[in-house]
């Protein structure tokens, strides 16, 4: 279950970018139809400090892994209680910074 969670933030990472990329975007502001966190970061035009960076590259892998078989098993097993409260934090620490841009 845990990595539904971490799924889950991923997604409201996904969805921040792509608030972010229309926002900075006003000529084109339907986001493109991606899911990776780092292009869309990109492509919002946004300044990410290297602490981020390295916490949205993180938390880019939770898509793939939780969503396809083949990755889930071994993801299944990285997702310990422990890890999943670190990458929690991560990703809410990522959210705040998102709202402020």
């Amino acid at each position: 279950m845990f990595n539904l969670c971490l799924f889950l933030g991923h997604l409201v990472i996904e969805k921040l970018l792509k608030g972010l990329y229309a926002k900075n975007n006003p000529d084109n502001p339907i986001a493109p139809k991606i899911h990776n966190l780092i292009l869309l970061s990109q492509k919002a035009n946004l300044n990410v400090p290297l602490k981020i960076r390295e916490k949205i590259q993180t938390i880019n892998t939770f898509n793939i892994n939780a969503r396809y078989d083949d990755y889930k098993r071994s993801f299944n097993a990285k997702c310990t209680d422990d890890y999943t409260k670190e990458q929690v934090q991560n990703i809410e620490e990522v959210q705040q910074w998102l709202k402020k841009q």
